[in-house]
Parts: C-alpha cells; sequence; structure tokens
C-alpha cells in the first residue's frame, strides 16, 4: 500500500517561496513509469495541477505556474518537494501530492491511483 505524506509550513506570507515536501512509503519514487504530481484546490474552486516529476527525474509544469514552480527530489528519502516562488494570497489552497501511472492526462483526476490528504496553505501577512 502506497501512501503519501504532505508537510511543510500551513502560513507563507506574500512574496515568499511556498515550500512542501511529499513522503512516499511503500512504494519507490523511482520505479518504472510512476509520475509524482503536485495538485492544488483553492478555496471554492476546483482540482489544479501544478507539476510533476517522473521516475526518471524528468519534470513537468503547468504552463501557467511553470516560472514560478520548481520540482525537485531525494530518493535517499524517498521524497519529492515543490517549491513555488513569489506567493500571492491566490495561492492559498489546499496542496496535495498524488501519484499516476503514465503522464500524459495530468488533469484525469482517475489516472490518479494515491493521494496525500491534503495540507493547507495560507498565504497572507
Amino acid at each position: 500500500q502506497v501512501q503519501l505524506q504532505e508537510s511543510g509550513p500551513g502560513l507563507v506570507k506574500p512574496s515568499q517561496t511556498l515550500s512542501l515536501t511529499c513522503t512516499v512509503s511503500g512504494g519507490s519514487i523511482t520505479t518504472n513509469d510512476y509520475y509524482w504530481s503536485w495538485i492544488r484546490q483553492p478555496p471554492g474552486k476546483g482540482l489544479e495541477w501544478m507539476g510533476a516529476i517522473a521516475y526518471s527525474d524528468n519534470t513537468y509544469y503547468s504552463p501557467s505556474l511553470k516560472s514560478r514552480t520548481s520540482i525537485s527530489r531525494d530518493t535517499s528519502k524517498n521524497q519529492f518537494t515543490l517549491q513555488l516562488s513569489s506567493v500571492t494570497p491566490e495561492d492559498t489552497a489546499v496542496y496535495y501530492c498524488a501519484r499516476s501511472h503514465g503522464g500524459s492526462s495530468w488533469s484525469n483526476w482517475d489516472e490518479y491511483d494515491y493521494w496525500g490528504q491534503g495540507t493547507q496553505v495560507t498565504v497572507s501577512s
């Protein structure tokens, strides 16, 4: 059973960089053909795919967030990390990490088989 757990600060000030870590257990983030994504849900809105890191270490980003987003991994800890720079209150959301098999339909939520429980991040001074 694969489990994902998000961790990071719940409050970030505007213009700062948001940093979240997803710790994976029960499976390796380097297993072939699996992709590890960050997805968020602002209050009152739908899910938004932000980006992903592949088993191969390739990264993929949403065009709308690409200039502010960086995803990396630490294979020794079986973790992957999201950094979102220059945050504004519009980045307030519940942030999820999730796994998918195959990397094509990023916003097809049926493609994701495991999700973290989500972590609330509020951007406010």
